[in-house]
C-alpha cells in the first residue's frame, strides 16, 4: 500500500496474561496488536527448552521489541525482567506497554515515584514505552532510541547464554 513503511523489527515478543481478563477490551486489544504486527507471512516456530529462565532469555535474545499487555504476575515478571536487562545494557531493544484503559497505570506511576525517590533513573525511567492503542505503540517503538546511563554494565548477550547453558551432556558449563 501506498505510504506504508518497512517496519525495523522482525520479531517482537509479546507478553500476556493465561487469562482474558475480565474486560471485553483486553481481548480487543490483543487482537487489535495482533492486526498491527501480522506480515501475511506465516509466523512463530518451537523449541524445546530445559525450563523457565532459558526459556525467557531465548525470547528476549530472539525479539527486536517487547511489548506487554495486560496481564498479572507471570506477565510482569517477565516485563521486569527485560526492562532490567535494558537497563544493565544486556540489550537495546524497546520495551512497551500496552496500557489498555489504563490497566498499567498504577505500574507507570509506582515507576514515577521509584525515580523521584532516586532508586530509578530519569534515563532507566525511559526504558518503559506506554501508549493505549497497538497503532500508538508500535509507532513509538519505532522510533525509539535507547539511552544509557554512564553507570551502566556493559554486558553482552554471549554472558547471558552461558549463565544456565546446558549442552547436551547434561553437564553445566
Amino acid at each position: 500500500m501506498e505510504g506504508e513503511t518497512k517496519s525495523r523489527f522482525k520479531r517482537i515478543c509479546v507478553f500476556c496474561g493465561s487469562s482474558s481478563g475480565n474486560k471485553a477490551s483486553y481481548q480487543h486489544a490483543a487482537v487489535e496488536l495482533g492486526n498491527e504486527l501480522i506480515t501475511g507471512e506465516s509466523i512463530g516456530e518451537v523449541r524445546t527448552v530445559s525450563d523457565m529462565h532459558q526459556r525467557k532469555a531465548e525470547m528476549a535474545r530472539q525479539a527486536d521489541a517487547f511489548i506487554a499487555l495486560p496481564g498479572g504476575y507471570g506477565t510482569l515478571e517477565e516485563l521486569l525482567e527485560v526492562i532490567t536487562w535494558a537497563q544493565l545494557g544486556i540489550h537495546r531493544k524497546p520495551v512497551g506497554l500496552l496500557n489498555v484503559e489504563g490497566y498499567y497505570n498504577s505500574l507507570l506511576s509506582f515507576v514515577d515515584k521509584a525515580v523521584d525517590e532516586g532508586f530509578i533513573s530519569p534515563t532507566a525511567r525511559r526504558i518503559i514505552l506506554s501508549a493505549p492503542t497497538a497503532k500508538q505503540l508500535v509507532r513509538q517503538l519505532e522510533d525509539y532510541v535507547p539511552e544509557y546511563d554512564e553507570v551502566t554494565s556493559k554486558l553482552v548477550w554471549e554472558g547471558v547464554e552461558r549463565l544456565n547453558y546446558v549442552p547436551e551432556s547434561g553437564v553445566p558449563t
